[in-house]
């Protein structure tokens, strides 16, 4: 069984830069698809980018396309969400997941295709 932890929020000015990590243990992830989603308050959960099982191709939330970068260290069993030029908008929990089953990276967009979930991270851009 794997274990998602994701840290490395917190309280950032807007324009700042923050870098999530999600390190998972229990087993390699190195098989699986991975995504960061975000659920401000209030709001539903929704998706933020993800990532393949070799980290060679990536998708993102056109609200983020730019302005993060995901990406993954098989050797580390972890994933990293590397978020610039901040914005008071991008204030959620972060929560990063995993997908067992293989589909077409765009699919990765819904919540309801992947397995395993982190209990999140606090993610605040004051203005």
């Amino acid at each position: 069984q794997v274990q998602l932890v994701e840290s490395g929020g917190g309280l950032v000015q807007a324009g700042g830069s923050l870098r999530l990590s999600c390190a998972a243990s229990g087993r390699t992830i190195r098989r699986y698809s991975m995504g960061w989603f975000r659920q401000a308050p209030g709001k539903e959960r929704e998706f933020v980018a993800a990532v393949n099982y070799s980290g060679g191709s990536t998708y993102y939330a056109d609200s983020v396309k730019g302005r993060f970068t995901i990406s993954r260290d098989n050797a580390k069993n972890t994933v990293y969400l590397q978020m610039n030029s901040l914005k008071p908008e991008d204030t959620a929990v972060y929560y990063c997941a995993a997908a067992t089953r293989y589909y077409s990276l765009s699919d990765y967009t819904y919540d309801g295709l992947y397995d395993i979930w982190g209990q999140g991270t606090q993610v605040t851009v004051s203005s």
